[in-house]
Parts: C-alpha cells; sequence; structure tokens
C-alpha cells in the first residue's frame, strides 16, 4: 500500500464519525490520539526511544530507556477491551497521556478529549486503523503520511485549517531557494504545522549525509537547528505529531514547536536565527491590540506588520537570511506600516519580492507575497543596506488555481531562472540579463512585459515607500469570461475594504484623533 493510498483511507474513515457531528478539524486530532498510539507499537517506541536513538545505542552498545506511554494506555490495551466498554477507558487513557508518561507524551495528549459519542463508531476505528498497512507505509515515511493527511484536512474549507497551511509547493521553493546549512539555527515563529521546518528538515537530509554526523554534530542538528513556536494548542499538537513521525527535533528535553504567543514575551523562549522561514497567519482580524513583547520598536496592531518587524528587528542574528509570506495589505499600509518598511530596508538588504498567485492558499482570494532579505553580518552597518529590490510577478495573467487547476512546481521555473536558483546571495548581472533575453525575445520588445523589474531604493521613496509594486497589465482581471468564483471575488473585496480603513485609520493616527492600539481591521 502507497502513502497515498494510505491517506485515502485515513481520511476516508471520517465518514464514521459524520453521524457524531465531527468536524474535519475534530476528526484529525481524534486520529492523531489514535495514531500516535498505534505508530508507538508500530515503531516500537512505547518505551521512549526513536529509531534513530536506537540506532545509535546499537552502536554506541548503550541502552537509555525513558517511559514514553504508560502502561494501560498503549494501543495493545485499547485494543484488549471489548466493543461496550472501549469507549469509556478510553476517556480515560486520554486524561491519563495527558498527565502521564513522557514530556512529549504529555504535549500530544494535552487537555485531550473525544469526539465520539458511540461505542461502535470507537470500535470501527480502532479495527480499520490496526488493519491498514503500516509496514509499507514505515519504508515510505510515517511523516508523508501524516502531512498528506494535514493538506487534505487544509483544502477542505468546512474545516476551517487553511489557515495554519502553507502549500508545500511554496514552502519547499522557499526552502530551496534559502539553502538551509547544516550550521544553521532555523527558526519559524507562527509554526502552524510544523511545514518549513520539515521541508528543511528534508533539504539538509538531501545534501547531507546526517546519518554520518558524529555525536556532538547530530546532537546540534536534532536539539539546536530546528525552532518554531505556535499559539494555536490544537495546532501545536499536529505539529508536534508531525515532528515525531518525521523522527526530528522532538524529545523529553526538547519540545520541538513551543507552545506561545510569540508576539508576546513568550516569544524570547525562541533563540536568535540564522535562517528565519514563516508565513504569519493572516485573515480579517477585528481588533486583537498590539503585541505585548517589550523589545520591539514599532507597536501595530496589524499581526502581519508586528511580526515582519519582530523578524528583522529582533530574530534575525547579524548575517542571517530571511523569506516571509505576507499579505498585500504589508506592502502598502501607511502609518506604522510605512515606517517598519523604511525601517526594514535600511537594517536588512530587502533584494527580492515574489507575487505570489492567487488561488493557492486555502483562504480564498487573499493575495500574498514572499519577501526575501538579509542582515548585514557588521552590526554597525544599520543604514541603507537595500539599494535595490527585485520584483517578480507571479501572479498578473496566470491561472485561477484550486481544486481544478493546481499550483505545482512548473510555475517557479521562470522564477528560478529569472532571479537564480541561490538566494542567498543576488546577481544582478544575471537579473539584468534575464530581462534583456526577455526583450529580445518578445514579439513586442517591452520591458513592460517582463515578469521581473528592478526597482531602486530612490523609485521607491519617490512612491511613499509603498511596495506595491505592479507594472504588468493583468488581462485575466478583465477578462468577464474567465472571472474567479463568487467566494474569490467576495474576499478580495473584503480585502481591499479592509486595506482602505487601515489607510483611513492611519490617518486618524496621524491627526492625533484616534489612537493606534484601537480597534481596526487586520487582514
Amino acid at each position: 500500500m502507497s502513502t497515498q493510498d494510505l491517506v485515502a483511507k485515513l481520511w476516508n474513515l471520517c465518514n464514521l464519525l459524520r453521524d457524531d457531528g465531527v468536524t474535519y478539524h475534530e476528526y484529525i486530532n481524534e486520529l492523531t490520539f489514535l495514531v500516535f498510539l498505534k505508530m508507538a507499537k508500530e515503531t516500537d517506541t512505547e518505551d521512549g526511544r526513536t529509531e534513530q536513538e536506537k540506532t545509535r545505542e546499537l552502536k554506541e552498545n548503550e541502552v537509555r530507556k525513558s517511559p514514553n506511554i504508560p502502561e494501560g494506555c498503549r494501543w495493545d490495551d485499547l485494543q484488549k477491551l471489548n466493543a461496550a466498554s472501549r469507549l469509556e477507558a478510553y476517556k480515560k487513557m486520554l486524561v491519563d497521556l495527558g498527565t502521564h508518561g513522557s514530556l512529549l507524551t504529555q504535549a500530544i495528549f494535552n487537555n485531550a478529549s473525544t469526539v465520539i459519542r458511540k461505542p461502535a463508531t470507537l470500535d470501527k476505528l480502532v479495527t480499520e486503523i490496526d488493519k491498514l498497512d503500516w509496514y509499507a507505509a514505515k519504508q515510505e515515511g510515517l511523516g508523508d503520511m501524516y502531512e498528506g493527511l494535514l493538506e487534505i484536512n487544509a483544502t477542505e474549507k468546512k474545516s476551517g485549517a487553511g489557515q495554519y497551511f502553507t502549500p508545500r509547493v511554496l514552502i519547499n521553493a522557499m526552502v530551496e531557494l534559502m539553502k538551509p546549512t547544516l550550521e544553521d539555527v532555523i527558526v519559524d515563529p507562527t509554526a502552524g504545522t510544523g511545514g518549513f521546518l520539515i521541508s528543511a528538515h528534508h533539504y539538509l537530509n538531501a545534501h547531507n549525509n546526517v546519518r554520518a554526523l558524529d555525536e556532538k554534530a547530530y546532537d546540534k542538528y536534532q536539539h539546536r537547528t530546528f525552532y518554531g513556536m505556535e499559539l494555536v494548542p490544537d495546532t501545536r499538537r499536529l505539529a508536534m505529531m508531525n515532528l515525531m513521525l518525521h523522527d526530528l527535533a522532538i524529545d523529553d528535553q526538547n519540545p520541538g514547536i513551543i507552545y506561545g504567543d510569540t508576539l508576546s514575551n513568550e516569544g524570547k523562549a525562541l533563540p536568535a536565527a540564522s535562517l528565519i522561514l514563516a508565513n504569519p497567519p493572516f485573515g480579517t482580524k477585528q481588533g486583537g491590540g498590539i503585541p505585548t513583547r517589550d523589545d520591539l520598536v514599532h507597536y501595530t496592531s496589524n499581526k502581519q506588520l508586528a511580526f515582519l518587524h519582530l523578524i528583522y528587528h529582533v530574530m534575525l542574528k547579524p548575517g542571517g537570511r530571511a523569506a516571509v509570506v505576507l499579505p498585500d495589505n504589508v506592502l502598502f499600509e501607511g502609518s506604522t506600516g510605512k515606517v517598519i518598511r523604511q525601517d526594514l530596508m535600511e537594517k536588512c538588504n530587502l533584494h527580492t519580492i515574489l507575487r505570489l498567485p492567487t488561488g493557492i492558499f486555502y483562504a480564498a482570494g487573499v493575495k500574498t507575497n514572499v519577501l526575501f532579505f538579509n542582515k548585514p553580518a557588521d552590526t554597525k552597518k544599520d543604514k541603507g543596506n537595500t539599494q535595490n529590490v527585485w520584483v517578480y510577478d507571479m501572479r498578473a495573467n496566470m491561472p485561477q488555481f484550486g481544486k481544478r487547476t493546481g499550483f505545482t512546481e512548473k510555475y517557479f521555473e521562470e522564477f528560478y531562472n529569472a532571479v537564480g536558483g541561490d538566494l542567498t546571495q543576488v546577481d544582478e548581472a544575471a537579473r539584468d540579463a534575464f530581462i534583456q533575453q526577455h526583450i529580445a525575445g518578445s514579439e513586442i520588445g517591452n520591458v513592460d512585459t517582463c515578469r521581473l523589474r528592478r526597482f531602486t531604493r530612490d523609485e521607491i521613496r519617490a512612491k511613499d515607500d509603498s511596495l506595491d509594486l505592479v507594472w504588468i497589465r493583468d488581462d485575466s482581471v478583465e477578462d468577464s469570461a474567465n472571472l474567479p468564483e463568487p467566494d474569490v471575488l467576495i474576499n478580495q473585496a473584503m480585502e481591499e475594504l479592509a486595506g482602505a480603513m487601515l489607510e483611513l485609520k492611519a490617518i486618524l493616527v496621524e491627526l492625533g484623533t484616534a489612537e493606534e492600539d484601537a480597534d481596526e481591521v487586520v487582514l
């Protein structure tokens, strides 16, 4: 059985819970509890050791055991119960697992409760999960299986989980361009289900023989390379399960994904990073107040702007680099937004902006961009670091992405050709050559049809420091036969209205008739 087949079978089991009124997101949580117990049995880690630890222990002839899942709460214990008493015993198990055993087990089962109402439903789930070919799944990768489930959950509009899930093709492209190394400290301040950290892990394994590292280097890789923080308890649970199934950065001493609010002083638990990969949560949000961290300079209730400021001002080490997904309003918002963009371009080299297509996220109509920037290694060099901003427009005249048209790797091919496959450095001569090649090969011979364009710092300053830089005529917007779905149009209208409200609010703040931390609409 392939990973894809296993994912499909596991997802189809949610039909068993429909009569109990269980949502997709609740099902994923329930499945996480059951799969955790089953996987602990299948991978023989009920005693608390990962497979990598066991391999190393055999090499070193050293045995270290720590209880992981308490006796009486393991998969075999659940199976042995008769169908009539299993549900009540399972409820008690969840409570015990959240308070006993290893710290990892307690974190996964923290405040766990079941949404199953009928004993027959649990009986069927346990039976069907036990029947699946887990050996084949282990060979292909249990982590891939779990990520497949998370992705399906994100695509289901009713689940509401899309805001925590960044499309894998985008994550992988950002990681590929940022070139993680074994020396990096990689941080995602808004970890979601852990996608960026796992993709970086895959990249490092593909380009290094991680298993051949000596003990010190391997310990650094497992415990001092990958860090994340997540505010939503259920999402953090999914992230920790994801990391555990990838056998990455998580054990009793290292939580992998820390629970907390990065925009509060809880965020100080994250170390300074040499590489930040992030997609701060977006969506229309009423009010919410300003960050409570005490190490920021510019405070705003626009959470995406606050995260951008936190990343470049506090979290990124000198010499570090970052790739951050941000909505359009961050590029043009006035008042504090303008100040933050100015500060970013002074202190960092904001060298590349990728304008992403609409429809690639599971929140319809959201317009986003990826900002790529690095911080100078010399801490004294904190002025004038951005000289040119290269913008690549992947949005204009692109298909309407969604279930019918998937967003795949092929759409990044021209972007790689335009900006280079390594954004740890910027080859401006090669980028100029790409533009000239486009002009020479174009029937029109017009630079305005090229998706890549350079804007000097002076040109951006003349545009009132707006980074909402558009030059390509988007014919798809004007084609009445190719209009987006109604929900996409509604979300776009809401986004534009929210942006206008932010602009008006900024004017009121400047006039002194409103306060910065008052309620406002934040995308």
